[in-house]
């Protein structure tokens, strides 16, 4: 990788909030200087507490945005609202999506949610939102996507998150549904690109993080990832006149240590994927002397969103 430019990644540690065990998964990957950023789950059991370690240590911190998982912030949405299912809580990743699909889903509660949500954030960490994105992508779902742009841009959160993998299409080790999954995913986010430059939304060059995540987290993979996106990257701006400029580049994790039954979560407990040892796994591997030796021997540097 000696020819590729000098490369300014963002390693975000998703979830933040969402159980004790994971905060302090997270925090431990930030004193060891391999998560520069974390993203803060608002409705999560623990966001409180996240956003006073997020002050304590000076975490760069952002909003994780959620429409999916547990329970609404906004308290006139916790009854009679499109957003939630007969038992009171978010439609779950695949439900939102199918209501969405339906046109059930009223846009004008969606504003609603995500306004209360930065203004619980607010009032939590005491600024505002360094960048913001969403649990399970759900920011680049079609009408959502439009009103997630203008509140971005009437509240000046300037950064946010385009979930595209140059090269998703070599990963053979995810599974087909998942990578159906992803691929709608894709999809979704390049038509989200000209919405969030109509508002003025920036996010950086390059997003990794969907071939890496739990077990197919390695020091291997990243490199690859990075690779093959800088690659491809160098070979769209050839022609443009800045091209000896940093690449930044957005690698999504979740590090943490998995959550015990019946603590955390959004309202509902902690999910699988929370109490999953892939949580363990994905913090090793991010801690791990050969990731780092692969970032000092590369070019890499390691930067919060407010960096680039």
């Amino acid at each position: 990788m000696s020819q590729e430019p000098r490369i300014k990644l963002v390693v975000t540690g998703d979830d933040f909030g969402y159980c004790p065990h994971r905060d302090k998964g997270i925090v431990d990957c930030f004193h060891a200087k391999v998560v520069t950023n974390v993203s803060l789950i608002i409705n999560g059991s623990s966001a409180a507490s996240a956003a006073s370690l997020a002050r304590r240590y000076n975490i760069p911190i952002g909003l994780h945005a959620n429409l999916s998982e547990g329970l609404p912030v906004c308290a006139e949405l916790k009854q009679n609202s499109s957003l939630i299912n007969f038992k009171g809580v978010f439609h779950g990743k695949m439900g939102i999506r199918k209501i969405l699909s339906q046109g059930l889903l009223d846009m004008l509660e969606v504003r609603k949610e995500l306004c209360a949500q930065i203004k619980l954030f607010r009032e939590l960490t005491g600024m505002n939102p360094q960048h913001m994105d969403s649990h399970q992508h759900v920011h680049v779902l079609p009408g959502i996507r439009e009103v997630f742009a203008q509140i971005l841009e009437e509240n000046r959160i300037h950064y946010t998150r385009i979930p595209v993998q140059l090269g998703l299409y070599r990963c053979t080790w995810i599974p087909d549904t998942l990578m159906e999954f992803y691929k709608g995913v894709e999809e979704d986010a390049i038509y989200a690109v000209e919405i969030f430059k109509k508002h003025g939304i920036r996010w950086p060059d390059l997003y990794i993080g969907l071939s890496t995540m739990g077990k197919n987290m390695s020091t291997y993979n990243i490199h690859e990832a990075i690779r093959h996106g800088v690659c491809s990257w160098q070979s769209t701006i050839a022609t443009l006149p800045d091209i000896t400029r940093s690449v930044s580049i957005e690698l999504m994790t979740h590090p943490g240590y998995p959550s015990i039954p019946e603590e955390g979560g959004c309202g509902e407990g902690p999910d699988d994927f929370s109490q999953s040892l892939d949580r363990l796994h994905e913090l090793e591997v991010l801690k791990s002397t050969s990731l780092q030796s692969f970032f000092l021997g590369n070019g890499v540097q390691l930067c919060a969103f407010r960096d680039l």
